[in-house]
C-alpha cells in the first residue's frame, strides 16, 4: 500500500471525488487549493483532499473510496496518514459531513468528536436535495480531531 500526495491533473480523479461530494462546481471551490492525496493497493482504492482553512486548522473536504474496496480500513488508512502528515503544521483538523450515523461513527472511530453544525448548508449549497442512503441531508456536521494526540 502506498499513499502519494497528487500536485498535477488533479481531476483525474473526479469520478472518486463525485462519490462522496456529487456536484463538480463544489468540489472545484476546493480542488486547486488543496492537497489531493491517492491510496493504491495495487490499484487506486481512495482519495482525500486537505485544505488550510487558517495557521492552526486545516479541514478534510472530500474523502472517497471506491465502493467495491469500502469497509476494508482505506478511509482510516488515509485519514491516519494525513493527521500524522498535518500534525506539524496544524493544531486541528475539521471535517464536514451529513447525518448520517454510520459516517458520523466512523469519523468519532477515527479520532474525531462532535464541533459545531452548519445550518441549512446542504439545501442552501447543492443545486438538489442530496441524500446519503435514504436520509436527506441538510445541515453540515462538523467534527473535530486533536493533531496534538
Amino acid at each position: 500500500m502506498r499513499i502519494e500526495k497528487i500536485t498535477e491533473n488533479k481531476k483525474q480523479f473526479l469520478d472518486l471525488l463525485l462519490l462522496a461530494d456529487e456536484q463538480e462546481n463544489m468540489i472545484d471551490k476546493y480542488l486547486s487549493s488543496g492537497d489531493l492525496f491517492a491510496l493504491f493497493d495495487g490499484d487506486l482504492k481512495s482519495v482525500c483532499v486537505v485544505v488550510a482553512i487558517n495557521s492552526e486548522t486545516c479541514e478534510l473536504k472530500n474523502i472517497a473510496t471506491y465502493e467495491k474496496y469500502q469497509n476494508k480500513g482505506y478511509g482510516r488508512e488515509l485519514i491516519n496518514y494525513i493527521s500524522n502528515f498535518y500534525k506539524s503544521h496544524f493544531k486541528t483538523m475539521l471535517v464536514g459531513t451529513g447525518e448520517t450515523p454510520s459516517i458520523l461513527s466512523f469519523y468519532k472511530s477515527c479520532g474525531f468528536e462532535m464541533s459545531h453544525r452548519v445550518k441549512n448548508f446542504f439545501t442552501d449549497n447543492y443545486d438538489h436535495p442530496m441524500y446519503e442512503g435514504d436520509i436527506q441531508l441538510v445541515d453540515m456536521i462538523y467534527l473535530k480531531k486533536d493533531l496534538s494526540k
